[in-house]
């Protein structure tokens, strides 16, 4: 069983009628799962047991007709607590963390009748775009084994790029999400902040993350996350807006819609294919009835390095809690409490966590707050503002996903260099907006994605729109040469 060329409902229609039982589904899909990880490295651990003793008790209360959910075999990102499952958000440090609980997201999901075959591989603590600084080794991405499938839900797009399963949840600090679905050729959604509980989520930058799904295609996409949005009692940061059906107008097309294209997300260096892939996808929308301007964000250009002082700063106080006494890993070899604290995070942090620790640290402190974590939290207003000033004539701001497709595995990388590679995406995360990746396109047989960007939560008008490009193009229909398309 691979899921290449189906949907959540082809699926559902098997498992109603009979042709397949929840069991078999699921025993099929971690076989093939397995066989694919031995080239990908998607997983970090497979929930075998569980998954099955569910898909039992699934088939036994039978197969709900109304929920197109139900029995469908699904992955979770590492850095999502899952009772007795380990739980390391790809990191020595928790490399013998099995949580006792479930977060909010991973609990609804299981509500909703979905089984979790296993966690996905991911750059440590999120702090990564490629999904190689993970403790489990890097992911590949299924298009070209040389190539990075992204980060830092690498693990998670890779294995439903790969057709290991229709559903993967991601998570989102600054395109964590959207950016792995750009180059493995999928669907992702960033939600609006607030739109899906962060409880039971590993913190990053609490002011930045975000949960969201991803798929092969948008109607599976909201599907899902009708199913994990909502207010939270755990989570003081979810919102009590009401959530609508996000499948109810998908299909209602893009006429006389308004779409924004602003000229910085096209400039220097973005790729030449990527450029093409999205003035054409501009063009697209306009045969189909909408209207597509040029418009300016001007501070989206100071977006990174606002960026990469707020979300370290947050880290590095999230992080202080691993600190070798409570849980987690534990140097050996201290000889009082102090050692212990420093050698137990020197020797189970990597050096791209350590790097952001540190960066953090220093933002916040008493000599350099003002300068840095001020100034740039005054930064991120304006980027706000200038989204705002946009959304009062548009409905949908149309960009690139990323600047280019995927890079190489054996590239050597410095860190800037990685951090511009979200120069696109970061933005939507500093305004807390709903942003998604769609495929828009290919580059020497590499995927280009398009990224949706909407009005705070307006996540109905973002898969609207995804829906209309998505029926009109083929892009999505194309699969890489993994899991069994040969």
């Amino acid at each position: 069983m691979d899921y290449l060329g189906k949907d959540i409902f082809s699926i559902h229609e098997s498992l109603v009628n009979g042709d397949i039982t929840a069991e078999e589904l699921t025993r099929q899909t971690i076989e093939n799962a397995k066989k694919n990880d031995e080239d990908i490295n998607a997983f970090v651990v497979f929930d075998e047991e569980n998954a099955i003793k569910q898909a039992q008790e699934i088939d036994k209360a039978g197969i709900d007709p109304d929920n197109v959910l139900s029995g469908i075999p699904v992955a979770m990102k590492d850095n999502m607590l899952t009772k007795g499952v380990l739980t390391s958000a790809g990191s020595k440090m928790l490399s013998n963390f099995k949580p006792i609980i479930d977060g909010t997201a991973v609990a609804k999901m299981k509500e909703a009748g979905t089984i979790n075959i296993g966690k996905t591989n991911m750059d440590e603590f999120a702090m990564g775009g490629s999904t190689e600084t993970s403790f489990h080794g890097k992911t590949k991405n299924p298009w070209n084994l040389d190539k990075v499938p992204g980060g830092s839900s690498g693990g998670a797009a890779a294995a439903v790029a790969a057709g290991d399963v229709l559903v993967s949840l991601g998570s989102d600090t600054g395109g964590s999400i959207r950016q792995p679905a750009s180059f493995n050729g999928i669907v992702g959604m960033k939600p609006t902040y607030g739109r899906v509980s962060r409880w039971g989520l590993i913190a990053f930058a609490s002011s930045l993350d975000q949960i969201g799904p991803l798929t092969r295609t948008v109607k599976d996409n909201a599907v899902v996350l009708n199913a994990i949005a909502g207010k939270d009692e755990h989570d003081m940061t979810s919102s009590n807006k009401e959530v609508p059906d996000f499948t109810a107008n998908i299909d209602k097309g893009v006429k006389g819609m308004k779409i924004a294209l602003p000229k910085e997300y096209l400039g220097e260096g973005v790729d030449k294919d990527v450029q093409d892939a999205i003035l054409a996808a501009a063009d697209k929308y306009r045969e189909l009835g909408a209207t597509v301007e040029e418009v300016s964000l001007p501070n989206s250009k100071y977006g990174v390095a606002a960026y990469y002082i707020i979300a370290p700063s947050e880290a590095s106080s999230n992080l202080q809690r691993f600190d070798g006494i409570r849980y987690g890993y534990r140097a050996q070899d201290a000889k009082n409490l102090e050692e212990l604290y420093v050698k137990s995070r020197s020797q189970g942090f990597g050096d791209e966590v350590k790097r952001r620790i540190m960066v953090g640290t220093y933002s916040l402190s008493a000599g350099f707050f003002d300068a840095y974590f001020k100034k740039a939290a005054e930064v991120r207003t304006l980027i706000i503002d200038d989204f705002k000033k946009v959304f009062q004539d548009y409905d949908v701001i149309l960009t690139p996903t990323a600047p280019t497709p995927a890079y190489s595995l054996k590239d050597e990388k410095d860190p800037i260099t990685m951090y511009m590679n979200d120069i696109l995406t970061i933005p939507v995360n500093m305004a807390g907006l709903p942003g998604m990746s769609v495929p828009a396109g290919f580059s020497d047989g590499l995927p280009i994605g398009m990224q949706l960007i909407g009005k705070p939560f307006d996540e109905s008008t973002l898969y609207q729109a995804a829906y209309a490009f998505e029926q009109n193009t083929d892009f999505h229909k194309q699969d890489p040469k993994m899991g069994g398309a040969q």
